[in-house]
């Protein structure tokens, strides 16, 4: 019964596919976003579902003004990639993970059926303090790479930057997107906010999956005590203290203290604020959150404490750091 509904929902989904008619921004011929797909969803969607079936899909190369996740669900397919001007191949459990804007285009011709799903996500669900980012922002703040994949697009709109992943938990990732289709498919009116849910594990299994797949310089097993301590921090940003490493790393708190300045010539405290400083700025150039909840996110327990913190690093204060001119920096 479940894998007549899983089958129904995704010729369902794919018929819908064939008959999108993609629209484009209007801009003057040699823009660089010429060809920049519009969201094809319905105007109230935050997140939407699509399903290529066939055996030949040759897109033109175009942008577009959303994330994108493309999961070869059965078959591998090409791609091109705007960045290094390569075609890439998608194999069959892996996933190609777009910018807003960023260049691609599926070009596949195959002798098998090609299933691939697609999850699009509007980038005021990333962006904007009315929708998604800060549920999302203790997924992708564990990982600085992560977290500036998905705020750069705020900054710079052209930085053509994509994640190509193949989940060690297949089950897992399969069976999830699974859900999204046969969700989408048949769409109640609380649809939007479980596929918001929904979104929200799906990122957690690529932060986790990014994470395995792409260790900071030394793996786990290779990194010094100090740099384990300094990686653990990043990803508890909002919650670590001293005595918190200390209980996790079996160590005395007083070690802890001892070893950090000898290694790394910074102590607990100057760690994390510099952790805190970076993860403050990216936040204030790449969404509207207010600044009361930029400091609720980064641990700090008042605004005011943040403040003062913002302007002893950087010498002004969050709101005239968002209100300088393009050219300043901090």
């Amino acid at each position: 019964m479940r894998e007549e509904i899983l089958s129904n929902a995704i010729e369902k989904l794919s018929r819908e596919f064939d008959a999108i008619e993609w629209k484009y921004l209007d801009v003057p011929p040699g823009s660089p976003r010429e060809k920049t797909q519009l969201w094809p969803g319905l105007p109230s969607e935050d997140i939407m579902v699509c399903v290529y079936k066939g055996k030949k899909i040759l897109e033109l190369f175009h942008r577009q003004d959303f994330f994108f996740f493309n999961f070869a669900y059965q078959g591998d397919y090409n791609a091109l990639s705007y960045q290094f001007d390569k075609e890439i191949t998608v194999h069959e459990g892996e996933c190609y993970i777009g910018q807003p804007h960023a260049g691609y285009a599926i070009q596949d011709q195959s002798k098998e059926e090609t299933i691939i799903i697609g999850v699009l996500i509007q980038t005021r669900a990333f962006f904007s303090a009315e929708a998604y980012f800060k549920s999302y922002f203790h997924v992708l703040a564990a990982d600085s790479r992560l977290f500036q994949f998905f705020l750069n697009p705020k900054v710079d709109q052209y930085s053509d930057e994509y994640i190509l992943l193949r989940f060690d938990d297949q089950f897992s990732i399969r069976r999830l997107l699974e859900v999204m289709v046969v969700e989408y498919a048949e769409p109640t009116e609380n649809s939007q906010a479980v596929l918001q849910s929904l979104t929200m594990a799906l990122m957690m299994q690529v932060a986790r999956q990014y994470k395995h797949s792409n260790p900071p310089g030394l793996s786990e097993k290779t990194q010094s005590l100090a740099e384990q301590i300094v990686s653990y921090i990043g990803e508890h940003i909002d919650t670590v203290t001293l005595q918190e490493v200390a209980k996790h790393f079996s160590y005395h708190p007083n070690y802890i203290s001892t070893l950090l300045p000898k290694e790394t010539g910074k102590t607990f405290s100057a760690i994390l604020l510099e952790q805190r400083m970076v993860r403050a700025v990216a936040l204030l150039e790449g969404t509207t959150l207010p600044v009361s909840e930029i400091a609720a996110l980064l641990g700090y327990s008042n605004s005011s404490n943040f403040y003062k913190a913002f302007r002893a690093y950087y010498g002004v204060s969050p709101r005239e750091y968002q209100n300088r001119s393009p050219d300043q920096s901090p």
